[in-house]
């Protein structure tokens, strides 16, 4: 079985970022910026966020974080996202998700202009996804796409599975996976709540996508023997023997799958780091349009 290291591969991937970085600046272009918003005090949202400007700082970038009350009005937030729209010193910027219950996502996703939308998550970029044009692709697909391509996964003729239908996952991967590229080529099953025989679907996958936010949902005897096991999840679960009460786990029982898989990913240090190598990926070719 193999362990598919997306922390390690992150590092690898923001190494080259960097280097790169180092050749922009000594022909004397500015280091890429980006911006991250983020409303109110979700200690997860704030994880992410502060692991992205981490990144920036070890890849070269400049960072800029926005800090929001949750009490902010939807104008107030959709204010913000214009001034950074007409900031020429951003190259792009992020909402970071989820937002409060009285402001609408999608609305001020909508107002993120395509050219800084680096989450991939804008119609514009969206609809250049489903056609195979150029654009930024969501984060977290990106990543698991670069996951395949790096670990040499083969793609091409076999069936993968991806439960969860989310704009941000679970829709983008069947795109992707279903291209005419490599990787890709998949003949693609989109999974979801109202998906009948769920468990039959799944042992036919040859590359297994959990993306549902349940933990340990995905279970032993629902993977093909040998089959590629991708693991989306982020859930914290009860656990005494932390400091914290809790530990991070995904949406698959990592150990019943280990006994049968054939390669998979790990909750935490398998998705999680490659979002975040896309996000910088997606940051810099968007300073590159804008050189």
């Amino acid at each position: 079985m193999t362990l598919i290291d997306g922390k390690s591969t992150s590092l690898q991937i923001q190494d080259e970022i960097k280097s790169l970085v180092e050749v922009r600046t000594k022909r004397g272009q500015k280091k890429p910026h980006l911006a991250a918003i983020i409303v109110g005090d979700n200690p997860a949202s704030r994880a992410y966020v502060g692991h992205k400007i981490k990144a920036c700082e070890r890849v070269g970038f400049e960072s800029t974080l926005i800090e929001l009350s949750e009490s902010v009005r939807e104008e107030q937030l959709l204010s913000e996202v214009e001034a950074l729209n007409n900031n020429d010193s951003i190259d792009g910027f992020i909402v970071q998700l989820p937002l409060p219950d009285h402001i609408d996502d999608q609305k001020v996703l909508e107002a993120v202009r395509p050219e800084k939308d680096v989450d991939g998550f804008h119609p514009v970029n969206a609809g250049n996804l489903s056609l195979g044009l150029p654009g930024f692709q969501p984060a977290t697909p990106a990543g698991i796409m670069e996951l395949l391509k790096r670990y040499k996964i083969e793609t091409s003729g076999k069936h993968a599975v991806i439960i969860g239908r989310s704009a941000i996952v679970g829709t983008p991967m069947t795109l992707l996976l279903s291209r005419n590229a490599n990787p890709g080529n998949c003949t693609v099953t989109l999974c979801h709540s109202r998906t009948q025989n769920l468990e039959e679907i799944t042992r036919s996958a040859d590359i297994l996508i959990a993306a549902i936010g349940k933990p340990h949902f995905v279970t032993k005897s629902m993977i093909k023997p040998g089959a590629v096991i991708i693991d989306v999840g982020i859930n914290r679960i009860p656990d005494a023997s932390r400091k914290s009460g809790n530990r991070l786990t995904g949406d698959v029982d990592f150990e019943g799958a280990a006994e049968v898989a054939g390669s998979i990913t790990p909750v935490p240090g398998g998705v999680g780091p490659m979002t975040i190598a896309m996000l910088l990926r997606n940051t810099l070719q968007a300073a590159d349009q804008r050189a």
